[in-house]
Formats: structure tokens, C-alpha cells, sequence
């Protein structure tokens, strides 16, 4: 072994817990374990005895030095970093077999766990598309098992289970974790997961992975003490997706800030697994683009409780969907969560009339039943609201282009919008909406202060409809094109106030109230 004199100490930073560099650190090459850069050898055992006498010394950093080094499945330990260092390829290794029997077990794991790190300029390669070869090789061979690959799917292609398709990180209960600089692409499930970790460091991370489904940026499920910052995701799923899986978990205080995301689901996303809770949650300065579903999304349909969210500075390109808050309720045998205090603010999203994700290799599932464009929209479900809502400074354009030979949905039948309280969540969810700018249902307390709505096509419907809301303040509207009459429509909303409401025409003929 060597000795490098800058090692791993934690420091209090901003609240969270970072680490940084102090004296003595011990320097374990895994070339020194006899790891071979030649892209063929397997070097699970070599990687893993680096780390084990690592940790047994009482830490340092394991370093992968430049070169292509196959790995399975490892093991990350108490007070290790492992390094991936620039020019290094720590490839995943393209047999089933070697992410273990029955489920399939993630390339790097780690759990209950303190001060690990995962760092450097290098790469994280789950080689996907020669793993998925692998794996149908042996699905038609008859050699490995798999419930689901036969089933037929919206994608209309054989999908195996999520059992069969590793991911490549996942921390469970691990405690001060840091993943900083490294490039982590071609996975077939979740690309990381972190469950119920705590003071968890995220910074200058890029995530390259569209080779699968299920293949989501980021999760961070029931985790507390979260900074993520300064990071790109390109993922054949949700790009960044917070999840609560534990009736008595939740994310709590997680600062999310300066990230770009690219998706063929939905960027930002909380849920869809929303049993406990999601808490304190603060997102800065998001840039979305060709993302196919939301670029914020936030839903509780499992029993959590949401609130006290604080989002600012969104900016969405050729984006399907600006916003959908839900609240629902998919559990059937738990009460519907609470869903509350949430501020959006600054946001401008563009939103296409095709579909925003093409390009993909396996584009996100087109919706099959006729629709316009969808609106953004605010739903809860009666007997369980949506609460206390300010959005402010808000700019959505749609491409517009609406038909109602496509699909259409009068005004007069306000109450055939469909519930779906036990559905899963999406803003697509309900079919063809009466609305083309945003939609507002069983809710209370709503603000909103400046938003603009534009449609440059053609649409048959009103641009604003809120329906059962109790408490609705609308100050600074700016609907610059009168597409059809009424412009806004409030239908059983009491509790409104209406100011600086900018629609061309006469204001009686745009806003109907009944």
C-alpha cells in the first residue's frame, strides 16, 4: 500500500455533512490486489479484497486506476472511498450470472454503513446493452427464470423484470455518503438508489443512461440530510426522483439545486411510492429539455404525507407537461395522505404539440386514447384535498392545435372528468381534460400570482378551468389569445378573488362563473 497525504474527514457544510481532505490517508491501487485493466478479466475478488482490508485498516480510498476493469457484484465498507480515478472504466460485467442467483443484485452496494464515498473523473459502465443480450440469451435458452418478459406492455416489447436487471449503485441505511465527479451511464434499472441514508452529498455527478427502461437518474427513498447539486441526467425515466416506501420514512431536508435533466418520464419527480412522507424540500435553478412527461411532478397516492416544498427557477424546452400536483389515492387500505404548503415559483416551460422524447431507443409510452395537448393541473380527490398551493411567476407555452374531431370535452360536463382515485398517478391521467392552459379540482387555498398562459395553434377549450375549490386567489393573469369563450371558467369555487386579470376582449364574455 501507499500513503497520500490528503484524506477523508467530514465537515459540516450548510447543514449537511461533506468530506473532505485531511492527513493520511492509506492508498489502496486494486492493480495492487491483482486487478487487470484489459476489459476481459473479472475482477470482483480483487476490487473486493482492496476494499475489505481498506475498511479492516480503518479506512481509505481504493482506487481504480485508468484502464477498463470488469467487476460483479461489490461490496462498498465503512470509511472507504472508492475512486474511480480520470481515464478509468469500472465496467459492469455483461453476465447474468454474476449479479447472483434469483434477484439480481446491484453492481455496487453498501448497507448500514458510515463515511463511504464513491468519487473521481471516471466511469461507472453497467454495459447494459451487452448485459440485456445476456439476459434474453438465457430467458430463450430456459436457463434463468423470469415472470414478466413475456407479458405483454405499452412499449409492445418483451420486457424481463426488474429482477433480472441489476442496478448499479444502491446504499441502504448508510450514514454520511458522498458521490462526487463521476460519470455513471448504461444501466437497465435504477442507476442509483439510495434507501434510507442520511447525511448524503451529491455533487458534479453525470448520469448517462437511456439504454433500458425503469432506468431512473436518481432515487432517493426515505433518505434524510440530502444536498444534490451540479449534476446532468439523461435517463430513460424519471430524471431526479424522490420516494417515501416506509409507512414511518420520509425525505427529509433534501436541497436539490443547478442540475439539467433530459427524460423520457418525467424530470423532477416525488413519488409514485409515497407511503410516508416527503418534507422540507427545497429545489433551485432546473434546466428540462426534450423531456417527455412532467418537468415538476409531485404526487402522494400511497398515504404520505407532502409538505413544505419550496421549488424556484425551473426552466422546460420542448417538455410534455409543465406541472402536476396529486393527491390520490392508490393504497385502497390506507387513508389518502396529506398534500400541503407547496410554493412554485419562476417557472417557464414550453410544451410541443408531438412528442417531446424522441430520439430515445425506447421512447417513453405514447397515450392511447385520443388527446390534445394536456394542461397543467392541481387534483385531489373528494374528501381528501389538495391544500395551500402558491404558484407565482409562471410562464407555460403550448404549441396548441387542439381538434375536436381528436378529442373533445364540453364545458356543460364538467363533472364527467373521471375521479381515477385509485390510479397511478400522471398528468395524463385522466384523458382529454376540459381545459388547455391548467386545471384545478378538490382543492383549497390556492394562489396564484402571475402566470402567463400563451397557445400559439388553435383550441377549442377555455384556457383556465378551477372546479370545487374553496379559497382561490388569482391576482396578475395574462392570457394573451382568446382561443374560444369563456377564458376562464370557475365552476363551484367559492372564496375567489380575481385581479389584474389581462384577456383581450371583454372580461364578461372571457370569465364565466357557475
Amino acid at each position: 500500500m501507499k500513503y497520500f497525504f490528503k484524506s477523508l474527514a467530514l465537515v459540516l457544510v450548510g447543514g449537511f455533512i461533506s468530506i473532505t481532505a485531511s492527513a493520511q490517508t492509506k492508498i489502496y491501487n486494486i492493480t495492487t490486489y491483482g486487478a487487470v485493466a484489459d476489459g476481459k478479466t473479472n475482477n470482483t475478488i480483487a476490487i473486493q479484497k482492496a476494499i475489505n482490508e481498506a475498511s479492516s485498516r480503518g479506512g481509505g480510498r481504493v482506487v481504480v486506476p485508468a484502464g477498463k476493469f470488469i467487476t460483479g457484484v461489490i461490496t462498498l465498507q465503512s470509511n472507504v472511498e472508492l475512486h474511480v480515478d480520470k481515464g478509468a472504466f469500472l465496467l459492469g460485467s455483461a453476465i447474468r450470472a454474476d449479479y447472483g442467483e434469483g434477484k439480481a443484485s446491484p453492481l455496487i452496494v453498501s448497507n448500514n454503513q458510515h463515511h463511504i464515498a464513491i468519487t473521481g473523473q471516471g466511469t461507472i459502465d453497467g454495459q447494459g446493452d451487452d448485459l440485456i443480450k445476456d439476459i434474453y440469451s438465457r430467458l430463450n435458452a430456459g436457463t434463468l427464470q423470469d415472470t414478466e418478459w413475456k407479458t405483454p406492455n405499452p412499449w409492445h416489447q418483451m420486457r424481463p423484470t426488474e429482477d433480472n436487471r441489476p442496478k448499479l449503485i444502491e446504499f441502504k441505511n448508510c450514514d454520511s455518503v458522498q458521490i462526487k465527479n463521476i460519470t455513471i451511464k448504461n444501466g437497465l434499472c435504477w442507476i442509483q438508489n439510495y434507501k434510507n441514508c442520511s447525511n448524503l452529498v451529491i455533487d458534479s455527478i453525470k448520469v448517462e443512461s437511456v439504454t433500458y427502461w425503469n432506468n431512473d437518474g436518481i432515487d432517493l427513498v426515505d433518505c434524510k440530510n440530502v444536498k444534490l447539486t451540479n449534476s446532468f441526467f439523461n435517463a430513460a425515466d424519471d430524471g431526479i426522483c424522490l420516494k417515501s416506501e416506509d409507512r414511518n420514512g420520509a425525505c427529509e431536508n433534501i436541497y436539490i439545486a443547478n442540475c439539467r435533466i433530459r427524460s423520457s418520464a418525467s424530470a423532477v419527480k416525488f413519488g409514485t411510492a409515497s407511503h410516508g412522507g416527503f418534507k422540507k424540500i427545497t429545489i433551485r435553478n432546473i434546466s428540462v429539455y426534450d423531456t417527455y412527461r412532467s418537468a415538476i411532478a409531485i404526487e402522494t397516492v400511497d398515504g404520505a404525507t407532502l409538505e413544505d416544498i419550496d421549488i424556484r427557477d425551473i426552466t422546460a424546452t420542448n417538455t410534455g407537461n409543465a406541472l402536476v400536483i396529486r393527491l390520490g389515492r392508490r393504497n385502497q387500505k390506507a387513508p389518502a395522505g396529506i398534500l400541503r404548503r407547496i410554493y412554485i415559483g419562476n417557472v417557464k416551460v414550453d410544451v410541443p404539440a408531438g412528442k417531446p422524447d424522441a430520439g430515445y431507443t425506447m421512447e417513453g409510452p405514447l397515450v392511447t386514447i385520443p388527446h390534445n395537448v394536456f394542461p397543467s393541473s392541481i387534483t385531489g380527490i373528494p374528501g381528501s384535498r389538495v391544500e395551500d398551493v402558491t404558484l407565482e411567476n409562471i410562464t407555460i407555452n403550448y404549441a396548441g392545435g387542439a381538434k375536436k374531431e381528436r378529442a373533445y370535452f364540453g364545458i356543460d360536463t364538467l363533472e364527467k372528468v373521471p375521479e381515477k382515485i385509485p390510479n397511478y398517478p400522471e398528468f395524463s391521467m385522466f384523458g382529454e381534460l376540459p381545459a388547455w392552459g391548467f386545471y384545478i379540482r378538490h382543492a383549497d387555498g390556492i394562489k396564484i400570482k402571475n402566470m402567463v398562459l400563451t397557445c400559439k395553434g388553435t383550441d377549442y377549450r377555455p384556457a383556465f378551468i378551477a372546479d370545487d375549490v374553496k379559497g382561490l386567489n388569482l391576482n396578475g393573469i395574462n392570457i394573451k389569445q382568446v382561443k374560444a369563450q369563456p377564458v376562464i371558467l370557475l365552476n363551484k369555487v367559492s372564496g375567489q378573488s380575481l385581479k389584474n386579470i389581462k384577456i383581450p376582449g371583454s372580461v364578461k364574455q372571457n370569465i364565466m362563473v357557475q
